[in-house]
């Protein structure tokens, strides 16, 4: 028998940091997100690079000011997302909103009306138009003779948007702090889709070096004493990270697994997509640590995102007392 942990009944708690703590001691979904919370406190307290893949629509859903905590307080160190969030993110930094509205509406009467649809959220279609040229605009300043890193696009982004606008976002807040942020997928997004389309840039384009983001990418998690990953949803960012290790062994480096895992899906795993794939298939791979703390919390990640970070911000000494790893010095990433 192994009846030594009683499930401890929840109360209502004043403080975020007790709640969670407290549904560590309970079951299902709440026990997975109390782990989380465990784990991402050892991943600050260790010296761990934390690297996390975001995506879904995080970004309309309401998690632009969570992610941009998690930079400013360097509670991560680098950031592979998808597209969509960071051309979401540019939006509400420009000073553009996103709707609540709703799932059930007459589509076709939103078309009209120039208003898209993500679920029950609304947005403005002529104000993405705005966001493309904006985009575009940005790209033609650069320099075409030679081809970029989505790292480099994304920081010298961050940069002007935050001399051109007030509010604070992803972009802005990882070009200050420095934390490199990787689009693996940058032309399956509203970014490809603005430079694709521009007139300029079809006749001289800008050319993205994505092998250098697959190999700067894996260079941080080796070059690591240990690194840890943090997954908000799956697809692209969860297997650009998840191949660091990968590629590590095929290039004859060692190859130690991500010693801490964690991450936030509503996927199931018997589907067999990389979205609901569990830590323990990583580990056939060898992308996680056989010895690896873990925690997959199975929700919507709008519930549990801000729940497991807003605890994690009580933690205001373990959050000072972090030392930033040598290899993500400030400065190390700058062009």
């Amino acid at each position: 028998m192994r009846l030594h942990h009683p499930v401890e009944p929840l109360l209502p708690y004043k403080k975020t940091d007790d709640l969670v703590k407290a549904m560590g001691k309970g079951s299902f979904q709440a026990r997975s997100a109390g782990d989380a919370l465990k784990i991402w406190k050892s991943m600050l307290a260790d010296n761990t690079v934390i690297m996390l893949g975001l995506a879904g629509a995080m970004v309309p859903g309401g998690m632009r000011k969570i992610m941009t905590y998690l930079i400013r307080e360097r509670l991560i160190d680098c950031l592979v997302s998808t597209g969509a969030n960071l051309f979401h993110d540019l939006h509400e930094i420009r000073g553009l909103r996103h709707w609540q509205g709703d799932p059930l509406a007459n589509d076709s009467l939103l078309r009209e009306e120039g208003i898209d649809r993500i679920y029950d959220t609304y947005a403005d279609d002529n104000e993405f138009l705005s966001d493309d040229a904006c985009v575009a605009a940005f790209a033609r300043k650069l320099d075409r003779s030679r081809p970029y890193t989505t790292r480099e696009f994304f920081y010298l982004l961050g940069q002007h948007l935050a001399a051109e606008y007030r509010e604070d976002g992803i972009l802005t807040s990882a070009a200050a702090a420095d934390v490199p942020i990787y689009c693996p997928a940058i032309g399956d997004s509203s970014y490809g889709l603005a430079m694709a389309a521009d007139k300029e840039l079809i006749k001289n384009p800008l050319l993205f070096d994505l092998l250098r983001d697959v190999r700067e990418s894996a260079a941080i998690a080796c070059a690591a004493e240990a690194s840890a990953v943090i997954y908000i949803g799956g697809g692209t960012p969860k297997n650009f990270i998840q191949q660091t290790e990968v590629y590590a062994m095929i290039s004859g480096q060692d190859a130690k697994g991500h010693r801490y895992a964690v991450q936030i899906t509503a996927d199931a795993p018997h589907w067999g997509g990389l979205s609901g794939c569990t830590f323990n298939e990583a580990q056939s791979w060898g992308k996680i640590s056989k010895e690896a703390t873990t925690a997959t919390v199975y929700a919507d990640a709008t519930l549990a995102l801000p729940l497991i970070v807003s605890a994690l911000s009580c933690e205001e000494e373990l959050i000072k007392r972090r030392t930033r790893p040598a290899l993500m010095e400030k400065g190390h990433f700058k062009l």
